[in-house]
C-alpha cells in the first residue's frame, strides 16, 4: 500500500506559533535525515489523521509531498492530544535507498480460530509480543510479519526463530542467548466456586429459671398535709362566739 502526504515548508516557529497552527487545522511537523538540513514542515490535520488510522502508516514507506516536490520518508515519531485524539507533531526521517533501516514492524496473527488447541480443545491464544524490531533496505521493508498459529495445540508456543520473515530482513532482536516466545495456546483458567458446609449447631439447653425477687417494702404513708388557715370570715365567727360565752358568764344565776 502506497500512502502519499502532503506538506509546506512552515516558516513560524516556538511555542506560540506552533499553537497558532494547531488552531487553525494544521498539524506541525519536522523533517530530518539525509544529506539535507532539517526543516520545520506542516500538515493538513484532517487529511494526515485519515492516513494515520491505517497500520502501513506506521512501518511502510511514505511519499512526502512538500511543496510539489516527491520524498521517500518514514514515520519516527509522534505525540497525540491526551484528550482529544488528535495529533499535536510529526517526525519525519529522510530514506537513503541504499542504508539499511532500523525499525519496529507488528505481527499479524493468522488462524488462531483454526488452531487444533483452540477449536478442538478450547484453549486460549496468548500474545507476548505484538511488533519486533528489524533491519533492511528500504525496498525490503514489510508493512507486517505473520505469525501462523495453525498447527498450535493446547501447550505449544511459536519462538522467534520459528517465524517466517521476508527476504532481506533481519531480525534485530534474535539471538542464540535472546529466542523469545513470540504466542502461545494455554487451558483456559476455570474458576471454581467452593461452597463449604458448615453442620448445623446443636440446640443449646434451656436455661434455669432465675429466682423471683424479693417484693419491695411498701413505702410509709406520708404525713397528712396541716389543714391551711381559715380565712378572714373564720376568725370573725370565732370571735363573736366567744363574746356571746363571756357574756353568759357575767349573766346572774336565777
Amino acid at each position: 500500500m502506497k500512502i502519499e502526504i502532503n506538506a509546506k515548508i512552515r516558516d513560524a516557529k516556538g511555542t506560540g506559533a506552533s499553537r497558532r497552527l494547531r488552531h487553525s487545522g494544521k498539524v506541525p511537523g519536522i523533517l530530518y535525515g539525509g544529506e539535507n538540513d532539517s526543516m520545520s514542515i506542516e500538515l493538513d490535520g484532517k487529511e494526515l489523521f485519515m492516513q494515520f488510522k491505517h497500520e502501513a502508516f506506521h512501518a511502510s514507506i511514505l511519499t512526502l509531498n512538500l511543496d510539489g516536490k516527491k520524498e521517500p520518508v518514514l514515520l519516527r515519531d509522534f505525540q497525540m492530544h491526551p484528550v482529544r485524539n488528535t495529533i499535536q507533531h510529526i517526525d519525519l526521517q529522510r530514506i537513503d535507498e541504499n542504508k539499511k533501516l532500523h525499525v519496529k514492524v507488528p505481527f499479524h496473527f493468522l488462524n488462531e480460530e483454526s488452531a487444533p488447541g483452540v477449536k478442538l480443545e478450547g484453549g486460549v491464544v496468548s500474545h507476548i509480543m505484538i511488533d519486533i524490531d528489524i533491519a533492511c533496505l528500504p525496498k525490503d521493508l514489510p508493512a507486517y510479519i505473520e505469525v501462523d498459529l495453525i498447527n498450535l495445540e493446547i501447550g505449544d508456543s511459536i519462538h522467534l526463530s520459528e517465524i517466517k520473515i521476508p527476504e532481506g530482513v533481519e531480525l534485530t532482536g534474535l539471538s542464540e542467548e535472546n529466542d523469545p516466545i513470540i504466542t502461545s495456546v494455554s487451558k483456559p483458567k476455570v474458576f471454581v466456586e467452593e461452597v463449604i458446609e458448615t453442620p448445623e449447631g446443636e440446640e443449646g439447653e434451656e436455661g434455669e429459671e432465675g429466682e423471683e425477687g424479693a417484693e419491695g417494702e411498701e413505702g410509709a404513708e406520708g404525713k397528712e398535709g396541716a389543714e391551711g388557715k381559715e380565712g378572714a370570715e373564720g376568725k370573725e365567727g370565732e370571735k363573736s362566739a366567744k363574746d356571746n360565752e363571756d357574756a353568759e358568764k357575767k349573766e346572774p344565776k336565777k
